[in-house]
């Protein structure tokens, strides 16, 4: 009998069960409620076989060990389900293609610079649709000071998205005239490679939300979907804030289907389409930053 069949014969103990919750809590602000222990036995299983540890309890001293940093981070990014889809949510999209970007690309296209954020972008096919909708809009996207930053807490899925290869299955939401214009299919018709248009828009870089952010650049739009679910109220109300603090005066911020904009920061957007906010203050920090970036001395 293999690791992963051992271990799920077993449940862990609520003593285990805790310290797993503390953990991914601790590390990536994530909240696992014990409903969720069939899911985290699963994922567990797989960070065991993949070390080569047969006992719950030796992978948790692991864990909590001076040298298991690299190892909680394994276990995070297996405890975050990575569902996404190329144009997901078309709506958000429907809203860059009319309001956001237009007035960005002429910005773009006198010299401006304009940054976007893909915040939590699994294998990359949100950051690839954003950057389809502006090549769409205007083929010589490539030519500005014009990037989209995507990033995320699992090295697996960054290099997917880097790759930029995807199997047919997965583009099947894609339409067929941007599939011709932005793919190429493999020989076998069974996978199909980003081109280099549109890759050289994106950049993949491994974040952690819950860390101090690299960055001392403004964003003009933010994508962060599907992603505050797996955290607490208090951590939302702490990212929203970050996120003001980061958008132009008048950027965008996009949130997932069941997420909804609230706190303080609440307070400075305006709703521009659904789940979808408009900044509606200008925040001095986020100004500032936008000039020094503009200037050339961020």
């Amino acid at each position: 009998m293999g690791i992963t069949a051992r271990l799920n014969t077993q449940t862990l103990t609520p003593e285990q069960f805790a310290s797993v919750a503390d953990i991914a809590e601790r590390e990536a602000g994530l909240v696992i409620s014990p409903g969720k222990l069939a899911l985290v036995q699963a994922r567990l299983a797989k960070r065991m076989k993949a070390q080569n540890i047969e006992n719950v309890g030796s992978y948790i001293d692991l864990l909590t060990s001076s040298g298991g940093s690299a190892e909680r981070q394994s276990m995070i990014a297996a405890l975050t389900t990575n569902v996404t889809a190329f144009f997901r949510e078309a709506h958000h999209f429907d809203a860059l293609r009319t309001t956001a970007l237009p007035p960005l690309l002429q910005h773009a296209r006198s010299g401006g610079a304009v940054r976007i954020w893909s915040a939590g972008c699994s294998t990359g096919e949100e950051a690839y649709s954003i950057a389809m909708t502006l090549h769409e809009l205007d083929p010589a996207a490539g030519r500005y000071d014009l990037r989209i930053l995507a990033s995320d807490i699992s090295p697996n899925v960054l290099t997917t998205g880097r790759a930029g290869r995807y199997m047919a299955e997965d583009v099947a939401g894609v339409p067929p005239e941007l599939l011709r214009r932005h793919f190429q299919r493999s020989e076998d018709g069974q996978s199909y490679q980003i081109l280099p248009h549109l890759r050289e828009l994106v950049r993949f870089r491994r974040l952690n939300l819950m860390s101090d952010w690299p960055m001392r650049k403004g964003f003009d739009i933010i994508f962060c979907r599907n992603v505050v679910i797996y955290f607490s109220r208090e951590v939302q109300l702490r990212l929203w804030a970050r996120f003001s603090g980061l958008l132009s005066a008048d950027g965008w911020l996009f949130l997932g289907h069941s997420e909804r904009l609230g706190g303080a920061a609440a307070g400075d957007f305006r709703s521009g389409c659904i789940t979808g906010y408009q900044k509606t203050q200008g925040n001095g920090m986020a100004r500032a930053v936008k000039e020094r970036f503009e200037n050339g001395s961020a």
